[in-house]
């Protein structure tokens, strides 16, 4: 709650003139039964109009005020619980921007856009309910509590009981229905996981003609939300009788024993009359702090899954007097040992010592799950080895300045994705400040540039998100130029040209040749073909490095690399070793 309640910020002071207008709002609303009574008692029945005009004017002041202090309270706890959202939104997205690789792991895609979207308005709900009404109906309960006593101490007793036998179910409930509205979120996190898959996929869904699979399990996924929901609505419903037992059993016991103290002549018509004023007042507040009951009891479990992402730490930081330059690109694996999971004891890469000097070009092969995109993700620091030093530039990378070093490592992930804007929008996200001819220049180094000339806007084409209206091989080819556009001294290609022909592929290898010379290039490939012509060739298998040497070398020395050439050069296609 406190980390949640930390992200009001500004909005701080229109919270606090909403609660200053929500309390004098309910004073004014308080006196006026109290008017109105001395109206009947001082006026009515002894015939003083002078006294009846004097209460009156007294009575439309004291409403024009809380009128506008109604008003007031109105407006500004929309602007506070609204701007609190606001806030919150932002921190969770500027978070998340912090997280590590393994950070993101935690947390589901779906249960991310859950807890920006339902969760945060679930809390903004609430929270302007609570600054309003969670005010307005304590106040108004208390003040009319006191009034009552004034009135005659032994009614108001009938009250005090209510307000307990209230409390005792209130609380029950909202034990039973908190633990059904986590999973309920938790739900929705499924739901919308099933839907972001289904979008994202829907070419392959509709190629397989699996529409019915897919609506089936999305009505699954429906119908047990639907059902979790009546769960819950079901033990909050029990509200609603259990207040209106209690708003009727005080109206009886009240009209009862006053109709009893109004004979006997203890009670006059004036102060039954206001009593009864301030009965429904009570029973009105009650009724909001039932409504408070449930909208709290909701939120309470958005509010865990919103401080879950507030609260979590970023594995990686910065060193507190951090490297801002790369010396050059090598790199160095001095026994180095990695796994997802701390201490699970399944290391995914296991005693790497590997050396590269800077300029040279690496070819990196093995089969699916032995650990090639884990290695890389190393050197730009995406993830820390669990074990053993990670340098580049002579450097360990726990040593630099993150941004500086992701600058100087350059990553074509194997997911990367283009960004809804045009080509030179998505071009510059590798230098926002690139002119158009150096990002032409950039495109010809990747053969982007042959496809994007035959576009009829060039490089003003627009890009849908992800890249949807791009082939595959097109792509790849504008990831590779936005990663040369850093100007880095370390290139990764994550078998970033598996999806170009091995014609385009030689060219992109090429052009690296003359273009970046200098920069120490690592290629991560299912064909040999795209890593032969590299200074050397890391073969990996099961999470070690099984050979490390040459391509002629290794068709001699190495039996797994020579079976992967073998079983392509005669035509078996690319070739996914088995550990």
């Amino acid at each position: 709650m406190k980390t949640v309640l930390a992200q009001l910020k500004q909005y701080k002071k229109d919270t606090f003139l909403t609660v200053g207008f929500t309390t004098l709002e309910v004073i004014m609303e308080v006196l006026l039964p109290f008017i109105t009574a001395l109206i009947i008692d001082n006026g009515l029945e002894q015939s003083n109009m002078s006294a009846i005009i004097k209460y009156g004017i007294l009575m439309l002041v004291m409403a024009l005020v809380s009128l506008f202090s109604g008003a007031m309270a109105g407006k500004y706890a929309a602007s506070a619980s609204s701007g609190f959202a606001c806030n919150l939104r932002e921190s969770m997205y500027v978070r998340v921007q912090d997280y590590s690789f393994s950070n993101i792991d935690k947390f589901s895609t779906a249960g991310l856009v859950t807890r920006m979207t339902t969760d945060v308005t679930n809390v903004q709900n609430a929270f302007q309910m609570i600054i309003r009404i969670a005010v307005r109906a304590p106040l108004m309960l208390i003040f009319s509590m006191i009034m009552c006593f004034l009135i005659n101490r032994s009614l108001s007793l009938v009250f005090l009981a209510a307000l307990c036998f209230l409390a005792v179910i209130l609380a029950v409930i909202m034990k039973k229905a908190t633990g059904v509205f986590q999973e309920v979120f938790d739900r929705y996190d499924d739901l919308n996981a099933s839907v972001q898959e289904n979008v994202t996929a829907i070419r392959v869904v509709k190629a397989y003609v699996r529409e019915d699979h897919e609506n089936k399990k999305f009505r699954k996924a429906a119908e047990h939300l639907y059902r979790l929901f009546v769960k819950a609505e079901s033990l909050l419903a029990v509200n609603n009788p259990v207040m209106m037992l209690v708003v009727y059993g005080c109206i009886t016991a009240v009209s009862w024993f006053g109709a009893q103290y109004i004979v006997a002549g203890s009670m006059s018509t004036g102060d039954i009359t206001s009593l009864f004023s301030y009965i429904m007042s009570v029973m009105m507040s009650l009724m909001m702090l039932s409504m408070i009951f449930v909208m709290v009891t909701m939120s309470a479990a958005s509010i865990r899954r919103i401080s879950e992402v507030l609260n979590e730490k970023p594995e990686l930081h910065d060193p507190a007097d951090p490297i801002t330059e790369v010396a050059d690109g090598s790199i160095d694996f001095d026994h180095v040992s990695f796994a997802y999971k701390h201490g699970s004891g399944e290391d995914t890469l296991e005693d790497i010592d590997l050396h590269i000097r800077s300029g040279e070009t690496i070819g990196i092969i093995g089969g699916t799950g032995c650990g090639k995109s884990s290695l890389v993700n190393l050197i730009s620091r995406l993830y820390d080895a669990s074990a053993g030093t990670v340098k580049v530039g002579g450097r360990d990378v726990k040593e630099y300045d993150m941004e500086v070093l992701r600058n100087e490592v350059s990553v074509v992930l194997q997911k990367n994705v283009l960004f809804s804007g045009t080509i030179l929008d998505n071009l510059r996200w590798g230098n926002e400040n690139a002119s158009e001819e150096e990002c032409e220049a950039a495109c010809r180094a990747a053969c982007a540039s042959e496809f994007i000339e035959r576009l009829p806007d060039k490089y003003n084409t627009w890009i849908e998100r992800g890249g949807s209206n791009v082939s595959g091989g097109q792509k790849h080819r504008l990831c590779i130029a936005r990663a040369l556009l850093k100007k880095p001294k370390v290139l990764i290609l994550d078998d970033s040209t598996s999806a170009v022909d091995t014609a385009t592929d030689a060219k992109i290898r090429e052009a690296f040749r003359q273009v970046i010379p200098g920069t120490t290039k690592i290629i991560i490939a299912q064909r040999v073909s795209s890593v032969e012509e590299a200074d050397r060739i890391l073969v990996l298998d099961d999470g070690k490095i099984n050979g490390f040497d040459t391509h002629e070398h290794l068709l001699e020395n190495n039996e797994i690399y020579r079976d992967i050439y073998e079983s392509q050069t005669q035509g078996g296609g690319d070739f996914d070793h088995a550990a």
